[in-house]
C-alpha cells in the first residue's frame, strides 16, 4: 500500500528568532526617538521573547485560564486567584525588563520609549500580562502624590523582581499595583460611582477611610494594591487599597467571580464588593477622578502600544506563511495580490509602532509644555486609531493562513480575540474622540503642539501637504461638532503617522503610506493599495525569517 500521509508545503514554525532585529522599523524607530543607548538590551530581551518557549508560555497560559478560589476547604474567606505556572513565568520576565517601573526607578533620557519598545514586544508573546504591568506602571505618579505610601511602597514597586506570593506588602520582595473604576451602573461616567467612602478618624490626604460598595471591573486582583474610585463627601475621591491591613488581615475586597472574557484568556478580570475595605485618600477629597486620569493617560498609551504589537506579530505570520506557502506554482509573497494584502499590513503596523514610541517620547519629556501639549491630544487619539484598526488587521492576517489560521493550534485566533480589549479598556472608541475634542478646545497649545509635529514633515510629499492643510481648515474653523469627532481624530492620526514616515521610514513604505491612506478614502479593506507601489520589497522585510 502507498504512503497516505506525507506533510508538504507547510511553513515552519515562526520562533527562535529575534523579536528587536528582525522587526523592519523597530530599531530604528528606538533611535529616532532618543533611546539608543536601550537597544542592546532591547535585542537581548527580543531573543529571550523569540523563543519557542516563550511563545510556548503564552498559548499555555492563555489555555488555562485563572481560577478563583473565594473560599478555602474549611468556608474562611480567602478571595485568591490561582495562575497557571506559565503566567507567573512570563510575567518574571515583564518585570525582570522593568516594563512595570523602569522609567521611575532609573529615569533618563528616553526611558519611557525604551520600556514602549519592550512592551511592543512583550505583547506579541503574551498580551494579557500586559495588563498588571500597564496599571503599576500608570500607577507610580499617582503614588507620589501621598509621600507616606510612596516611601513604604514605591521601593517594592520600582523591584525587578517578580514575587508572586500573596502576603502583606511588608513581607515581599516586589509589588504590583491594580485599578478599579468602574461600576455597573456608571461605567465610562465616573461621577455615577455609587461605592461610598467614610473616614475612619481625620479626612484629608494621607488618611484612612472604610470603602463599602463594588466594582463591576477589577482587572489582575492578585495586584498588592490597587488604586480605586469611591465617593467621599466631597465628590468622587482616589484611594490606595491594599489586598493586605497594617495589622496582616486580608482587606475586606471580596471576588464575587473571573469575567468569562472573548480574549485576554491568561489575565483575570473580576467583579469584587468592597465591604468596609481599608483604604487611604490620595489627593484631596473630590479629586479622585483627575488624580486617576493621570494613571489612565499612561494606560491609554499602553493601549497603543498593545495594539501595535498584536499588529506587528499578526503580520509576521502572515508574512512568514507567505514566504513559504506555494500556490499556483509560485510563493504566495511573489504573487502581486497577496504582496498588496501583507504590505498594506505591515505599513499599518509600522505606522501604528512609529507613532506610538513618538508618543512615548512625550512622556519623556513632561516638562516641556510642547510634549505635554502634544501627549494630551495624541494620547486619546492614537489609542482610538490604533487600536481600531487592529482587530481588521487580525482579521486579514487570519485569512492568509487560510484554514490554518482559523484553529486553536495557530497563535492567530488568541491575536484575534486579544484585539478588542485594548479599544475598550481605558475608555471606548467615543470617549477617546471626545477627549480629543475636549483637549484641542481647551488647551489651544496642545493642538499647536500637533500642528508644529507636522509642519516639521511638509514639502516632502504633495499628497502629505495637501491632506494637513484640508485637517488645519477642518480644526481653524472653530471646535468640531461632536458627530464629526471619529473622522477629525482619524485624519489627525493619519497625518501624524504620515509625517512619521516621511521622516524616518524608507522611501517606499512611506510612499505607500501616503498613496493609500491619504490620497483616497481610508477604512477599506487591505490589500487595495494603487499601482505603483513596491510592495513586493514591503511585503518580503516583513517577513521575519
Amino acid at each position: 500500500m502507498g504512503e497516505t500521509h506525507s506533510v508538504t508545503n507547510q511553513p515552519p514554525p515562526l520562533a527562535d528568532y529575534d523579536l528587536f532585529s528582525t522587526d523592519p522599523a523597530l530599531p530604528g524607530a528606538v533611535v529616532a526617538e532618543g533611546a539608543d543607548w536601550a537597544a542592546g538590551g532591547l535585542a537581548a530581551f527580543g531573543r529571550e521573547l523569540g523563543t519557542a518557549g516563550s511563545f510556548a508560555l503564552g498559548d499555555l497560559a492563555n489555555r488555562n485560564s485563572p481560577i478563583l478560589h473565594a473560599f478555602d476547604r474549611y468556608g474562611h474567606r480567602i478571595d485568591e486567584v490561582e495562575f497557571h505556572p506559565a503566567w507567573h513565568r512570563l510575567m518574571t520576565l515583564a518585570v525582570g525588563q522593568g516594563l512595570h517601573s523602569a522609567p521611575w526607578a532609573e529615569p533618563k533620557p528616553g526611558a519611557h520609549v525604551a520600556r514602549a519598545a519592550g512592551v511592543y514586544m512583550m505583547c506579541q508573546v503574551e498580551a494579557g500580562a500586559q495588563c498588571p504591568v500597564t496599571m503599576t506602571y500608570g500607577a507610580v505618579p499617582a503614588l507620589k502624590r501621598q509621600p507616606q505610601i510612596a516611601a513604604e511602597w514605591l521601593p517594592r514597586v520600582y523591584s525587578r523582581t517578580y514575587d508572586q506570593r500573596f502576603r502583606p506588602g511588608a513581607e515581599k520582595s516586589g509589588a504590583l499595583i491594580g485599578m478599579g473604576m468602574t461600576e455597573k451602573q456608571g461605567g465610562s461616567d465616573l461621577r455615577a460611582n455609587s461605592t461610598r467612602a467614610e473616614p475612619v478618624g481625620a479626612r484629608g490626604s494621607g488618611e484612612p477611610y472604610r470603602l463599602t460598595g463594588h466594582k463591576w471591573f477589577l482587572s489582575a486582583p492578585m495586584c498588592d494594591a490597587f488604586l480605586v474610585l469611591a465617593q467621599a463627601a466631597a465628590g468622587p475621591s482616589c484611594f490606595f487599597l491594599p489586598r493586605w491591613t497594617p495589622d496582616g488581615e486580608r482587606n475586606a475586597i471580596h471576588i464575587q467571580r473571573l469575567k468569562d472574557k472573548l480574549g485576554n484568556r491568561s489575565n483575570a478580570s473580576s467583579e469584587v464588593e468592597f465591604d468596609g475595605a481599608l483604604g487611604w485618600l490620595i489627593g484631596d477629597e473630590g479629586r479622585g477622578i483627575p488624580t486617576i486620569i493621570e494613571m489612565a493617560n499612561y494606560t491609554r498609551l499602553d493601549c497603543a502600544l498593545g495594539s501595535s504589537g498584536l499588529m506587528r506579530q499578526a503580520v509576521a505570520q502572515a508574512a512568514h506563511h507567505a514566504a513559504h506557502r506555494t500556490a499556483f506554482q509560485r510563493k504566495l509573497i511573489d504573487q502581486p495580490l497577496m504582496q498588496n494584502v501583507i504590505a498594506d499590513m505591515a505599513i499599518e503596523a509600522e505606522a501604528a509602532m512609529r507613532l506610538s514610541l513618538r508618543l512615548a517620547r512625550a512622556y519623556d519629556r513632561p516638562d516641556d509644555p510642547s510634549e505635554a501639549g502634544f501627549a494630551r491630544i495624541v494620547t486619546p487619539a492614537a489609542k482610538y486609531w490604533i487600536c481600531k484598526r487592529g482587530p481588521m488587521l487580525a482579521g486579514e492576517a487570519m485569512e492568509v493562513l487560510g484554514g490554518n489560521g482559523y484553529v486553536e493550534e495557530s497563535p492567530m485566533p488568541r491575536l484575534y480575540r486579544e484585539m478588542p480589549v485594548n479599544s475598550i479598556w481605558e475608555g471606548s472608541g467615543n470617549i477617546m474622540c471626545l477627549d480629543v475634542l475636549r483637549a484641542a478646545g481647551r488647551s489651544p497649545d496642545s493642538l499647536d503642539a500637533v500642528i508644529t509635529e507636522l509642519n516639521v514633515a511638509r514639502g516632502v510629499d504633495p499628497r502629505f501637504d495637501r491632506f494637513c492643510l484640508k485637517l488645519t481648515d477642518d480644526l481653524a474653523g472653530g471646535p468640531p461638532h461632536e458627530g464629526d469627532a471619529r473622522r477629525i481624530v482619524e485624519r489627525l492620526v493619519l497625518a501624524l503617522q504620515a509625517a512619521l514616515l516621511l521622516k524616518h521610514a524608507t522611501v517606499t513604505v512611506a510612499d505607500a503610506f501616503c498613496a493609500s491612506r491619504l490620497d483616497r478614502d481610508s477604512g477599506g479593506a487591505f490589500g487595495t493599495m494603487p499601482r505603483g507601489i513596491d510592495a513586493g520589497r514591503i511585503a518580503r522585510a516583513a517577513a521575519p525569517l
